[in-house]
């Protein structure tokens, strides 16, 4: 009689993400991927969540500390425009008159700006009129197109380059790079652990929702997963529009208009002519004012608007709405002061969709587009985020040896999923990678670093064994 001897079953690793078999050769990869970016990127990324959720509420503590500036409780009817500048005039006799920013409504005060030779690089000294009365209220330097005062001004550096220069940018460049890789890779295999369990009936395996009886790694897991899958489509907005944002800035030129991210620019040369001669005399300009805003009016160029005062007869006054709250295009329109004729006229209806969608991402990410909706949810988002890098970390903690060095942590998934892929697999990954890498050199950088650093500490564990 012969006894069948049944063959033992190949041994399995245990699966990382906390579900039993064997995993597929790419999510092993990725599962390596995620885990080295996380625990060496996360830091990162968390300095560049802090200083974005001051960011997100920057606008609103603007209102709070400036409010002496920025509102009036005096009522009546404005003073003319022009009576306002000549009023801020009258404390800076020395400055260049740059524009003015007429009161928007209400209990709002008129900015009137000047050209300080005192000032950083797009600063401007703005003095602030009671439009009523035409007292002047204060004076601050504001900065950019958004005239941010010197407290959202400095919240905006920090948030660009941790006010530290150069270095600080590519610190939070390098977060801004990764946090998209991070938050796709982390919705795939969540979703894909997921659906692995649901394929063996595991019936406390959750999408949504996190598994409230869980202890130990699998609670920490359970909430990582959930919370991040709920905010991944709000990581993924906020790193595009943020890096399209120091995209745009950056890069100039060739590069920039092949990717319509340029902004139509509107003329403000007058050339003279028969029908419109410029013979304006200097130092009257402001003069025209009111009734170059009431022509930008009737033209549908209104609200909170922006108008630049020309220095010499041969130029024009443009007049360009200001970024707003719940303000979707802004138009910008030319007007000779002395003939009260468009000379020229950028709608933003004519913008390339590239830089509609530049616009609008900068202001969502700013906090501005849809007023405080959209700052608190930065500011949910933020906390959100927060959470999901802690309790990585405490999958990282979970995992380490319990005998041993007192310094052990976590081990890594298993390596080798590379040598798995295919060659043609390689060679579109290699493509992918270089592809990125041309627009985010930062990216490509730093995952070199994460090869090497693996392939180091592979090297050290099989010097070990060896030993």
């Amino acid at each position: 009689m012969s006894i069948s001897i049944p063959k033992r079953a190949p041994s399995r690793a245990p699966d990382p993400a906390g579900s039993p078999g064997t995993a597929s050769t790419f999510r092993a990869l990725m599962l390596r991927l995620h885990f080295y970016a996380g625990i060496l990127v996360a830091p990162f990324i968390l300095v560049a969540t802090i200083s974005g959720g001051l960011y997100a509420a920057a606008l609103t503590i603007e209102q709070f500390a400036y409010r002496d500036y920025l509102h009036v409780e005096s009522t009546g009817e404005p003073i003319p425009v022009a009576q306002q500048v000549t009023a801020a005039q009258r404390g800076q006799p020395d400055l260049p008159l740059a524009g003015v920013r007429p009161a928007p409504g209400p209990g709002d005060t008129t900015q009137v700006l000047f050209t300080d030779p005192t000032l950083g690089e797009e600063e401007r000294l703005a003095v602030f009129i009671d439009p009523a009365t035409g007292a002047a209220l204060g004076e601050s330097a504001v900065y950019g197109a958004d005239n941010a005062l010197p407290v959202r001004a400095w919240i905006s550096q920090l948030h660009k380059d941790l006010n530290l220069g150069e270095p600080g940018h590519v610190y939070i460049e390098l977060a801004a790079v990764w946090l998209w890789v991070i938050a796709l890779g982390g919705i795939y295999l969540w979703v894909s652990r997921y659906l692995r369990a649901r394929r063996r009936n595991t019936s406390t395996s959750r999408l949504l929702t996190p598994e409230l009886a869980a202890k130990g790694r699998r609670r920490a897991l359970s909430w990582h997963g959930a919370v991040g899958l709920w905010i991944g489509l709000g990581l993924l907005l906020i790193s595009a529009t943020g890096l399209t944002w120091a995209y745009a800035e950056e890069n100039a030129g060739a590069v920039r208009e092949e990717l319509s991210l340029t902004t139509p620019s509107i003329t403000k040369s007058l050339s003279p002519t028969a029908d419109t001669p410029s013979t304006q005399p200097e130092g009257t300009a402001v003069s025209d004012i009111d009734s170059v805003l009431a022509i930008a009016r009737k033209h549908g160029v209104d609200g909170a608007v922006e108008a630049s005062i020309p220095a010499t007869a041969d130029t024009a006054f443009t007049v360009t709405q200001t970024r707003e709250s719940w303000v979707f295009s802004t138009d910008t329109i030319a007007i000779d002061g002395e003939t009260g004729t468009v000379t020229d006229t950028v709608r933003f209806a004519d913008w390339p969709l590239a830089a509609k969608l530049t616009s609008w991402g900068v202001q969502l990410h700013s906090g501005l587009l849809f007023g405080l909706a959209n700052q608190l949810a930065l500011l949910a988002l933020t906390v959100a985020l927060m959470t999901v890098i802690v309790r990585g970390y405490l999958m990282w903690w979970h995992r380490r040896p319990t005998r041993g060095s007192q310094w052990a942590v976590g081990r890594p998934p298993a390596r080798g999923s590379v040598r798995r892929l295919r060659a043609w697999h390689l060679a579109v990954g290699a493509a992918v990678v270089g592809t990125i890498g041309w627009f985010v050199p930062p990216l490509v950088v730093s995952l070199l670093a994460f090869v090497l650093i693996d392939a180091m500490i592979g090297a050290y564990r099989r010097s070990r064994v060896e030993a």
